[in-house]
Order: structure tokens, then C-alpha cells, then sequence
């Protein structure tokens, strides 16, 4: 049985609150399902432009929307304490009355981010990344699913730690686990409501994304089978980043297109940056309005 297709939008929280506010009112009313942040200290790719924190800034969009669900994309664990994660998230779950997506991913390397020398903390091997994620994964889930939790692991130890009230959603709010590697796959297999890729970086052509992202699905559902789970429970979402994506929201052909190759490996959340060009606004709220409502249906 095919699951039901999602679509959503990323947003990049450069904008001033008044002008961010109402394009998360817009995304809204265009009838998206999602709506998503970064979250880095800054922009790793424009050090000194302007941004702001991503929690904070997801716990008021949530008071001024009311349907769609809302979340990071993903929450970076190198920059928080997973007990204070799982606080914030509980938080936010109350605020928007049930409708936080909690996303998280391991967090970039400093090659990329420039946080880490930035404020001072440790960018860690991709193998102690990789340990220190599943110890924030484990403890997020029973810090969210449970009202008191200890928790005695190679990085992290709770003690009693009380978390009052229990969350809107049950058992708790769904879990987005971003995941390349077969390491974080198999994390992603055991706690993801969603798995979350976004097959490449910024250069990387279509063609190779749609490849990886299938061989990653796969390798998805044979961890699923290993440690028996459904792999039908998990979500497949994919983030469509990088230039050979610019063009999507140019036509409608281009969107159908695009959305049917990955679609066709499994694929059935499709999340897409808020156009950059403003001369694609037009046809970007066309497709919302007239196209994903025809998609939905097919």
C-alpha cells in the first residue's frame, strides 16, 4: 500500500520577523503540508548576512500558524544538549497544539560550517558524530516518551531527569532522522518516523541524487527487516537541494517530472526550498494550488 504524498517548503531565516511571518502565513494558505528551517549558529555559506536562531524562531511561526506542521530541517545535535532538545521540542509541541516535526541530523563538518572554531566546540570524527547522534536519539525518545528518564551512555549520563508535561502528540512528537551513511541508516531504521535525504551536495547532478537516494531507501529497508520493523512505518522524504533543482518550479512539466522519478523509488515526501528567484513565484503558486492537489489524486 502506497503512503500518502506529503509536500513541504524549507525557508531560509534571513528575512526580518515581519516579512518571515507572513511568508510562513502564504506557504500556509498555499495548502503545503510543511513547513521547515535551517539550523546553523549562522549561514555557513555567508558568514555575515543576517539569520536567526531556528527554535526560537520556530516557536513564534508557530503562533502565527495554525494547520501546518512545522519543524528544522534538520536540528544539528553538536550545538545542543540532547535533554535540552528534547525540552525545546516538548515546548514547541504545545505552542503549535501538536504539529511539531522533530528533525535531526548529525550536524555538518567544520570543512563546511565554521561554527565549531567560531564559538569553541568540538567538531568531532564522523565515527564519534555518528556514537554521539545515536545517544541523542535514544535519549530525545525517552525523554519525550516518559516522564522521568536516566540515561548512562559513553558520551552523555541523565540522572532523574523529570519531564512535565507530556507532549500533545503520542507517544511523542514523530522523529525526522536525516541519513546518508549506513551507520545513520541504521539509526534511522530503529527510531525514524521519517527518513529524511537529500542525496548530494550543492553540484551534484540529478541523476547521481536519484541513484543514491534509491540505493539508501533500499539499504533503509533491509536494516528495517534486520531488526524487525515494517519499513512501510517509516516516511521517505527527500530534500531537493542543489542547482540541478533550480529549475523546478520554472514549469509545470518540470515539477511533474522531477517529482514522478522519485516518487517511483519510493519517495513520498518532497520537500522544496522556497524559490529564490522571484520570478518563479508565479508558477511556484500555481503548481501548489492547481498541480500537488492533481498529484495527491493520481
Amino acid at each position: 500500500m502506497s503512503k500518502e504524498l506529503r509536500f513541504g517548503i524549507m525557508t531560509i531565516q534571513r528575512l526580518s520577523w515581519e516579512k518571515e511571518v507572513q511568508r510562513w502565513k502564504d506557504i500556509e494558505a498555499l495548502g503545503f503540508d510543511s513547513i521547515w528551517l535551517a539550523d546553523h549558529f549562522l549561514d555557513p555559506y555567508d558568514p555575515t548576512d543576517n539569520w536567526f536562531e531556528a527554535w526560537t524562531l520556530l516557536s513564534a511561526l508557530a503562533t502565527v500558524t495554525e494547520r501546518i506542521r512545522i519543524g528544522t530541517l534538520v536540528t544539528s545535535i553538536p550545538l545542543r544538549h540532547p535533554a535540552i532538545l528534547a525540552r525545546q521540542a516538548l515546548t514547541v509541541d504545545h505552542i503549535s497544539n501538536g504539529r511539531l516535526e522533530l528533525g535531526l541530523g548529525s550536524g555538518v563538518s567544520g570543512e563546511t560550517d565554521p561554527v565549531y572554531d567560531m564559538i569553541g566546540i568540538d567538531d568531532w570524527t564522523p565515527h564519534e558524530r555518528v556514537e554521539r547522534f545515536k545517544e541523542q536519539v535514544e535519549i530525545i525518545d525517552k525523554c519525550l516518551r516518559n516522564r522521568e528518564i536516566s540515561y548512562e551512555g559513553k558520551y552523555y549520563s541523565i540522572k532523574n531527569a523529570y519531564m512535565h508535561p507530556s507532549p500533545i502528540q503520542k507517544p511523542r512528537p514523530p522523529l525526522t532522522i536525516a541519513a546518508m551513511g549506513k551507520r545513520m541508516l541504521k539509526i534511522a531504521a530503529q527510531y525514524a518516523d521519517t527518513w529524511n535525504s537529500l542525496g548530494g551536495d550543492w553540484n551534484t547532478p540529478a541523476e547521481k541524487m536519484l541513484k543514491k537516494t534509491h540505493e539508501r531507501n533500499e539499504f533503509l529497508n533491509q536494516y528495517c527487516n534486520e531488526i524487525g520493523r515494517n519499513p512501510q512505518a517509516i516516511n521517505r522524504s527527500f530534500l531537493f537541494y542543489g542547482e540541478c533543482f533550480n529549475s523546478i518550479f520554472e514549469s509545470e512539466e518540470n515539477f511533474r517530472g522531477i517529482v514522478g522519478q522519485f516518487k517511483d523509488i519510493g519517495i513520498n515526501e518532497f520537500i522544496f526550498y522556497y524559490p529564490r528567484e522571484p520570478n518563479q513565484l508565479s508558477k511556484f503558486k500555481q503548481i501548489a494550488k492547481e498541480l500537488i492537489p492533481k498529484i495527491k489524486k493520481d
